[in-house]
């Protein structure tokens, strides 16, 4: 059985979901590793591809379900103030 983490989501406020933490580190890792630290910051989808290189193959075989986790990853940075979310469209996300 694999270790958990709470996330929390910033669309959902004092709500939390338990995921799978080695998963959960690496994109975590990966996006703190590839998102700016200023506007106008990466859309979902180029915070995406930016992560790929730095995932582990043996947790994202091929990127597989990278999306949904780039996605948990994001929302819950977002709820912890580490994120921003700028009004633009498409959105465009950075850190804090």
């Amino acid at each position: 059985m694999s270790e958990k983490i709470a996330v929390e989501n910033v669309n959902t406020p004092g709500k939390t979901t338990n995921v799978d933490k080695a998963k959960y580190d690496a994109m975590k890792q990966a996006m703190r590793a590839t998102l700016p630290y200023s506007a106008p910051g990466l859309t979902a989808k180029e915070a995406k591809e930016a992560a790929l290189p730095y995932l582990p193959d043996d947790l994202f075989p091929a990127g597989a379900t990278s999306g949904w986790w780039q996605k948990c990853v994001q929302l819950d940075l977002e709820a912890k103030g580490v994120v921003v979310r700028e009004d633009t469209k498409p959105l465009r996300f950075h850190q804090v």
